[in-house]
């Protein structure tokens, strides 16, 4: 089981790798589209990245009403617990 520090963490690690988005500017507090510059290509990544991450299968609609990285820190989290 991972902490919400630890899904953080690796939310971070995938932003840089993937995104190149700086680890700094990934705060929970960061809005996705307005912060990031996400788009919904990026959240498709982002949402199989986060099915290898956890093995499990990741539905895009758990993540459509996510606009913040604590809203991706709380799906995810919430998907490991299930």
């Amino acid at each position: 089981m991972k902490s919400r520090d630890e899904i953080l963490q690796i939310i971070k690690e995938i932003m840089q790798e993937m995104f190149e988005i700086d680890m700094d500017e990934v705060t929970l507090e960061a809005r996705l589209y307005e912060d990031l510059d996400f788009d919904s290509i990026d959240a498709v990544d982002m949402i199989v990245r986060l099915k290898e991450m956890t093995g499990k299968a990741v539905k895009p609609q758990d993540f459509k009403n996510a606009r913040t990285i604590n809203d991706v820190v709380d799906a995810v989290d919430k998907l490991i617990s299930e």
